[in-house]
């Protein structure tokens, strides 16, 4: 004990050293966890980040009026194109997270303004930071060849991301980067108002549906988000790194759902 303190007092300072010094091997710990989840979410696997943030709600102000979701159902496409060249604008200065501080370019998105369909990722790789383009990598080439499977090409759909630049290393976005995001993904659903959304892996299905399940759990199944019905299937990624029979007709029988729901028909 302390020359001049009192036991209680001892215990009390003891108390707060062992607080501000965790244990030397805790950190590392909770790195490698942190290493053995993200790779498990980029390969599709089931296992979820628990506690994420809850997302912000946002309202897009078209005019003097705000607009809420749901409410774009009268836009015309060259409304809906300007409004989206507005909010790349303001997409191109954002430094509201950390990651537009090693982007190269931000990626907005591409494709039909008017599009009944909406292909959502999770967030830029390297192709498609040096080009400012979504899915223009290997992925991208995947997923051009399904949505050609369905009778489509990419200038008839709309392609977006969860986040707008790439994270370090392709690792997947943080609860607080797609947060810091998500007021740009719902104005963009808000603007095209498509009939359907097809979500794309792990990462951006949890974000969309706020849900813990995994990937292959919610596959094959209709969701709903502000009342437009979404089904998840594998992101491309995990496509090329298990490229199965099996896998490509998960994706295929996802995507058939889709085409039926729109009432779609191959030429």
């Amino acid at each position: 004990m302390k020359a001049g303190m009192s036991k209680s007092e001892n215990q009390d300072r003891n108390v707060q050293c062992r607080l501000s010094h965790p244990a030397d091997g805790l950190d590392k710990l909770i790195t490698a966890a942190r290493q053995v989840i993200e790779t498990e979410l980029a390969l599709g696997g089931d296992v979820i980040v628990a506690g994420t943030n809850p997302l912000p709600e946002v309202t897009l102000k078209a005019g003097s009026a705000e607009v809420a979701a749901g409410g774009q159902e009268n836009l015309t496409p060259q409304q809906k194109t300007e409004l989206l060249a507005e909010l790349e604008k303001e997409v191109a200065s954002c430094n509201t997270c950390g990651l537009w501080k090693g982007r190269t370019n931000p990626v907005f998105g591409m494709g039909d303004p008017d599009s009944r369909i909406m292909f959502v990722g999770e967030g830029p790789g390297a192709e498609e930071d040096a080009q400012g383009l979504p899915f223009v990598g290997r992925s991208g080439q995947l997923l051009t060849g399904m949505i050609e499977a369905m009778g489509l090409t990419r200038n008839k759909v709309y392609i977006a991301n969860v986040v707008k630049c790439r994270p370090p290393g392709n690792r997947i976005p943080t609860p607080e980067e797609a947060a810091a995001c998500w007021g740009y993904l719902k104005r963009q659903i808000e603007i095209v108002r498509p009939e359907a959304i097809v979500v794309l892996g792990n990462a951006a299905a949890r974000n969309l549906l706020e849900t813990r399940v995994g990937i292959s759990k919610l596959r094959g199944q209709w969701h709903q988000l502000w009342g437009i019905p979404v089904m998840p299937t594998f992101h491309p990624a995990y496509v090329l790194r298990q490229y199965s029979v099996e896998n490509r007709k998960r994706v295929w029988s996802d995507l058939q759902a889709v085409m039926e729901k729109l009432g779609l028909k191959k030429d």
